[in-house]
């Protein structure tokens, strides 16, 4: 379609199976730690005023990663293959559920999440180097072209790749949670004692939690991404359980520290107006050269995480056109360094269009957390199906506390889909009807596929 032609009839590359559990699990860390963490925290206080209930959202965001994750590690074993939810939802609803999945990843969730962290990525050069708006433009369409060259030779230099800014970006998040436990344990910084003495929760408590846990879920999402790429990775069927729950248990840690530090640097009146959370409360102690270091990391962080989407999610459409719903030339993988060339192609200009009709940030998450997570919720339910429809299917791995575990997953989801309609409708519903347009689209794929 794009790259080459070559004779499929005499040579068929295969994906490689390459990957190991320390990439994996880099993989499930360094989808979710993208810009989130460094903007979502003043959205969130925007919301619930209080520390305390800034820690329970974020903990209830935590148990959410967790139950899902423990309930993903089980599909994940008896499924090790490349697309990953995409691959559960065919096997437990059909393929149009599974092919709305993909389409609604390809239009919008992961190409609009790409577009958003190469515009955030542009934005943090632009403080260290001035650009204009033409440059932060340029720099961050520049950026995607990168990470898709850079994801189309081989999947092992993908892996490193990532793999090194993941762990990059750990140190640097490291350094402003050990800046914030210094303040608040050694120097005897009273600014969170300040916060909880004069904070006032919200009039409208459910209404104001929901419309946080949207940030939250958002800064969350992530480490299923491990799971797309089953098809390259060594002993799948015991790895990427595993990549996906370690990587889930890490992210919590960080992201409880981290609003623990920021809470420690920062009263909760500035860390609400505040456009730059890391910058402003690193500022605290080292002064301005604070925020050129937050600039650098949050740079490093977005441009890792384009990478890592940029790895992981053109496995779904590469899985949809195997399967016959999709472009044929999607299911190419190129002959030399065997990833699927086309799907990376296409997502990567698709995210540059969208880029260039970027909206703010507020309303992408909206959109990419709400549809998101309506099949998150169906994956997940798809457990109790597989339970009977095939208990005799070998598993690596059974979903710890089986049935409570998804079960508390899938109430919590549940609360927060429709809770999000009622919040945000216009983007809800939106986001609904670009869902439901898949799906004359997923019949004229399935009509070529029997013709």
């Amino acid at each position: 379609m794009l790259y080459l032609h070559y004779k499929t009839e005499t040579y068929m590359p295969e994906l490689r199976k390459e990957l190991t559990l320390f990439g994996l699990i880099m993989v499930a860390i360094g989808a979710s730690i993208g810009s989130g963490i460094f903007v979502t925290p003043a959205e969130i206080a925007k919301e619930l005023h209080t520390p305390s209930l800034i820690g329970v959202v974020w903990i209830l965001g935590g148990v959410i990663t967790l139950t899902g994750a423990l309930t993903f590690a089980e599909l994940g074993s008896m499924f090790p293959k490349a697309g990953g939810i995409y691959v559960y939802l065919r096997e437990a609803y059909g393929e149009l559920v599974a092919f709305l999945y993909g389409w609604t990843m390809l239009t919008v969730t992961t190409t609009a999440s790409i577009a958003g962290l190469a515009l955030a990525f542009a934005k943090y050069i632009n403080h260290i180097f001035p650009l204009g708006y033409d440059g932060i433009l340029y720099v961050a369409i520049a950026a995607i072209v990168v990470v898709t060259f850079i994801n189309l030779f081989g999947v092992k230099l993908s892996e490193n790749f990532s793999s090194t800014f993941t762990t990059l970006k750990i140190i640097g998040i490291l350094l402003v949670i050990g800046v914030g436990v210094f303040a608040y344990f050694m120097v005897g910084n009273n600014t969170f004692q300040q916060s909880v003495e004069t904070a006032n929760a919200p009039n409208n408590l459910s209404s104001a939690f929901a419309v946080a846990l949207i940030s939250v879920l958002f800064s969350y999402g992530g480490w299923q991404h491990a799971s797309f790429l089953a098809g390259e990775t060594k002993n799948a069927a015991q790895v990427i359980p595993k990549a996906m729950v370690f990587g889930a248990l890490s992210i919590i840690f960080i992201y409880l520290l981290i609003n623990f530090a920021y809470l420690s640097l920062l009263p909760i009146q500035k860390i609400e107006s505040s456009q730059a959370i890391a910058s402003d409360a690193l500022g605290q102690v080292i002064g301005k050269k604070g925020s050129y270091l937050i600039a650098i990391l949050i740079a490093i962080s977005t441009f890792g995480t384009m990478s890592i989407y940029t790895l992981s999610t053109p496995r779904i459409y590469y899985a949809m056109a195997q399967d016959g719903l999709f472009f044929k030339s999607l299911s190419k993988l190129h002959p030399t360094y065997h990833t699927p060339a086309n799907a990376i192609l296409v997502q990567s200009i698709w995210a540059i269009c969208l880029l260039l009709l970027w909206g703010t940030f507020e309303k992408l998450i909206t959109y990419v957390v709400f549809v998101d997570w309506i099949f998150f919720f169906l994956a997940a339910a798809s457990i109790y199906i597989f339970r009977k429809r095939k208990a005799d299917t070998e598993r690596s791995y059974k979903t710890l506390g089986y049935p409570i575990t998804p079960f508390i997953f899938l109430a919590i989801v549940a609360w927060f889909v429709i809770n999000t309609l009622i919040e945000k409708p216009v983007q809800s519903v939106a986001g609904l009807a670009l869902l439901l347009a898949g799906v004359p689209l997923y019949y004229y794929f399935k009509r070529g596929k029997k013709g």
